[in-house]
């Protein structure tokens, strides 16, 4: 049995999850970003002690297919942004696509009627605040940053940067703003 679990966004999430669960004494088979997959069907009251545990943690039992989709959509382009350095070569509308087998129409429709905002633009949102974590915590130039974010450039990354922030990466981080938000708040309104 899958539970879906929603704001599990790091692998820091993924260890607090396994120990709740531990905590709880629910054997678990797997634990990924989004998912727990337990051994067996649990009864009610088990699933009750979950989904009360995820969310005075922060997280949230997922319940509707809608929901999980959306939560699905929202694990893939966070795994691709923050945990992948490999260079894409694949648009991300095809990878979710292919990963979720749906038409991405459908997808990205669900998407902005739920979310309020396009698949595009929650991708954009993302990949600037990992250019901020990047920038935050790493020794590295425009053109690395660039690279590890997934731009084609440094200079797309300069134009949209400062069309997200309002200023440019290099006077955000002269100015010394270098905030981060919570993964699973970017581009959503709290």
């Amino acid at each position: 049995m899958i539970l879906y679990i929603k704001n599990m966004v790091s692998h820091s999430c993924i260890l607090v999850v396994k120990g709740e669960l531990e905590k709880l004494g629910i054997a678990y088979t797997s634990v990924k970003l989004g998912e727990i997959e337990v051994a067996d069907n649990l009864e009610f009251g088990a699933c009750q002690k979950i989904a009360d545990s995820m969310q005075q943690l922060g997280f949230g039992l997922l319940l509707s297919r809608k929901q999980i989709l959306l939560e699905k959509i929202k694990t893939i382009i966070i795994e691709l942004v923050h945990h992948s350095e490999d260079d894409l070569k694949f648009r991300y509308s095809d990878h979710i696509s292919s990963k979720l087998n749906h038409h991405y129409k459908y997808l990205s429709t669900l998407f902005s009627k739920e979310m309020g905002l396009t698949i595009e633009e929650y991708i954009i949102a993302q990949k600037i605040e990992r250019v901020k974590e990047l920038m935050a915590y790493e020794d590295l130039n425009l053109t690395e940053i660039a690279f590890k974010a997934h731009y084609s450039s440094a200079s797309h990354l300069s134009k949209q940067f400062k069309k997200i922030t309002g200023v440019s990466p290099s006077d955000y981080k002269k100015l010394n703003m270098l905030s981060l938000t919570p993964i699973e708040e970017v581009g959503i309104a709290v």
